[in-house]
């Protein structure tokens, strides 16, 4: 029968301290995020062939290529993050295989959709290759394909909370990342999954641009931009605390800190469009929220009071937006065999 191995890796959404995990700032100041992962996935399937052939197809971008092992793998636009987790682990000195991926949400979505992608890429090569990494060898080797192989600037939280899952809160030094898993309370749990809110603002962007005027805005040392960020690490500890203690209406507050102090970062963070949404949401209840992701677009979640949750959706979706229910990913990274599976070529 055949053997078709899988993988998937869940996107997350990040509560505050992000930008803290962009470098240069972890080196001079150090960095921490508090985030949690959801049930929407970067998927996965590897399947091997004998004719020295290798083929990747993504669902999402409607595109293929094949080329022959051995064959130098251009950057060329096409597939590159597919082709760069090749590339640096080694893994076409086989006797070939066909790659189908696919993800829940699009790049540029602000939940770390690309990473999760390269997370996934990294588990189906360590389960086909049979290599020994742990989650934060497949986090930081994830890194190492978007960050350095292929120049994509951004931070390092994505790639950690792809392969970890669940609630973390991780610190980012000079040379090391810990990853500090929170035993959340199930009712804890629960009543975030009742009260959060997920909003499509029905743009995507280009993180980098953002992240590039952020990083000259630090290296320059302007006030806002350094005061934005020390904010957005305070408030990342307060809200651990506050959800560690079930203080979750606190916790609704703290997000509307952290979005405030987030906009400060760089003036491309926020839009006309999301800075309407925002004031019509806390209009209609919502406690706080912010951009899930660098900011210009993608999602963005709010807390609300659950009897108020259904208020602000329909505003939102009145202004065009489209509301999303989510739960919360445990796992992180996972990677399974299935004997008799297929592949499926596109038509």
């Amino acid at each position: 029968m055949a053997l078709t191995i899988r993988a998937k890796a869940p996107l997350r959404i990040s509560f505050a301290g992000g930008g803290t995990d962009v470098p240069p700032y972890p080196e001079t100041h150090g960095g921490c995020v508090l985030n949690a992962t959801i049930d929407s996935y970067a998927w996965g399937s590897l399947r091997p062939r004998q004719d020295k052939r290798i083929g990747i197809e993504s669902a999402d971008l409607n595109l293929q290529v094949e080329f022959a092992v051995g064959d130098e793998l251009h950057m060329d636009g096409n597939l590159d993050l597919a082709k760069a987790a090749l590339k640096r682990l080694e893994a076409t000195g086989c006797n070939g295989f066909d790659i189908f991926l696919h993800s829940d949400a699009p790049p540029g979505s602000g939940l770390g959709s690309s990473s999760a992608l390269v997370v996934t890429l990294v588990g189906l090569v360590r389960e086909f290759r049979s290599i020994a990494l742990s989650n934060y060898e497949v986090a930081e080797v994830a890194y190492l394909i978007e960050r350095k192989d292929l120049k994509i600037n951004g931070g390092l939280q994505d790639q950690y909370a792809a392969s970890f899952g669940g609630f973390n809160f991780m610190e980012f030094e000079r040379d090391r990342v810990i990853v500090n898993p929170l035993r959340v309370h199930c009712g804890s749990m629960n009543e975030l999954e009742h009260n959060l809110l997920l909003c499509y603002t029905g743009k995507t962007r280009r993180s980098d641009h953002i992240i590039d005027d952020q990083t000259a805005r630090l290296v320059s040392d302007q006030r806002d931009t350094v005061q934005g960020l020390q904010a957005q690490k305070e408030l990342a500890v307060a809200m651990k605390n506050a959800l560690l203690t079930n203080h979750l209406s606190h916790f609704g507050d703290l997000l509307d800190s952290a979005w405030q102090a987030k906009k400060k970062m760089s003036d491309r963070i926020s839009n006309q469009q999301i800075d309407e949404l925002y004031e019509e949401a806390r209009k209609k209840g919502a406690l706080g929220g912010k951009i899930t992701g660098a900011g210009g677009g993608g999602f963005m979640m709010f807390y609300c009071e659950f009897e108020r949750k259904h208020k602000v959706a329909e505003q939102l979706r009145k202004m065009g937006a489209v509301t999303t229910e989510f739960a919360f990913d445990r796992e992180g990274l996972q990677t399974w065999r299935n004997h008799g599976a297929s592949l499926a070529k596109a038509v």
